[in-house]
């Protein structure tokens, strides 16, 4: 039995939290026996993972803040297990966890990259000081380093981080969860009073700047001047009535009627099985899972051309330059007034390409594999 002990920034809702969760829903207990640490607090994400049965700790540091008591703690902890291997998941904790595992006489550990936009309008000075002195601590620390895409990989890659160490592993989805689902694209419509033949167009994403909500409003206004019966739903923490920058932007294109902002919802594959279109404006990503959760669910989607986008979506749906909303916008109104059927063609591929390339339990098998060879190196 190989102990893990997951190491991760914070366990709010967000792409690494849920692949951490994925991960552990999907790994073989009877040979790994994973706990989480959490660096901040549990968010959403730790009951989940604690209603597996995995342990989870959080040590109730301040994002972006060193907190030394956290520190000793976490490394008081790691003498204490003596885990096999330590796995931690994003910057702040690649950087302290992997000190730590280093102070705790760990050398079996793996770091998780997660982002793959650096760029300054959309990231903490304090986050960029860390991915500078991680790059650095890279040749020292880590025996691997785990990057979720290959734009991220060579992202950080030109920032300085060891090449020799990076090993690629995409996230995975679950297309027993993920699936298309007539009926929800029809509930889904009579819980916002819909008629069963309206156009629908999604962004799932928590508000973010990087997520480009603001800029997908524009988008849709374009759209809904060429399809004035379209609707579109935006599902995110954040997305909102009590968002007031995106309320007001929505009112000054006059979209307040074909507009719905849904806020965080728990029942996202049903959403995704709901659309006809899954659209991506995001300005950043390293491995945008909303693209795998679409395509899951037989849904095409439009994505700017920013970390794997394109790699994930390939021939089954459309990428544009990152930024260009009036492009983004013709090629939504490129799939709506496409042929049902040929859409529908695409939507099969898109599942087909996800089983393919992107399904969860072989996803998970790649990732065991590291652990295993981890061990034995150690």
């Amino acid at each position: 039995m190989t102990s893990i002990c997951m190491i991760i920034t914070g366990l709010s809702i967000g792409g690494a939290e849920t692949m951490l969760l994925k991960l552990l829903q999907t790994l073989d207990r009877d040979r790994f026996a994973p706990e989480v640490i959490s660096l901040t607090n549990l968010g959403e994400v730790g009951p989940r993972i604690e209603a597996l049965g995995i342990p989870v700790h959080a040590l109730g540091m301040d994002r972006g803040k060193l907190n030394l008591k956290g520190f000793w703690t976490l490394i008081g902890h790691l003498r204490r297990s003596r885990p096999d291997v330590v796995h931690t998941w994003m910057y702040h904790a690649d950087l302290l966890g992997g000190l730590a595992a280093r102070m705790a006489g760990i050398r079996a550990l793996a770091w998780g990259i997660h982002q793959s936009n650096l760029a300054p309008e959309f990231n903490k000075t304090s986050t960029l000081m860390v991915v500078k002195a991680s790059a650095l601590a890279s040749r020292y620390l880590p025996r691997k380093i785990i990057s979720c895409s290959d734009r991220a990989m060579r992202v950080h890659v030109t920032e300085g981080y060891c090449f020799s160490k990076m090993v690629l592993v995409p996230n995975g989805f679950d297309l027993t969860r993920f699936v298309p689902d007539s009926a929800a694209r029809a509930s889904v419509r009579s819980e916002m009073g819909l008629s069963s033949d309206a156009p629908l167009v999604g962004v799932v994403a928590r508000d973010d700047p990087q997520k480009n909500h603001l800029g997908f409003v524009e988008a849709a206004a374009a759209v809904h001047r060429v399809i004035p019966w379209c609707h579109f739903i935006l599902a995110g923490t954040g997305i909102d009535k009590d968002n007031a920058s995106l309320n007001r932007a929505i009112e000054q294109v006059g979209l307040r009627d074909n507009m719905h902002l849904l806020g965080r919802r728990d029942d996202v594959p049903r959403l995704m099985a709901s659309l006809d279109v899954l659209a991506s404006p995001s300005h950043g990503e390293a491995f945008p899972s909303v693209l795998g959760e679409a395509m899951a669910c037989a849904v095409p989607c439009v994505a700017t051309d920013v970390g794997d986008s394109a790699a994930i979506v390939g021939h089954t749906g459309r990428v544009v330059p990152a930024g260009q909303m009036d492009e983004l916008a013709r090629q939504l109104v490129a799939l709506l007034e496409m042929p049902e059927q040929y859409r529908q063609a695409l939507g099969v591929k898109a599942r087909e390409r996800i089983q393919e390339h992107y399904e969860l339990r072989s996803i998970t098998q790649r990732y065991e594999e590291i652990y295993s060879q981890l061990q034995i190196e150690r």
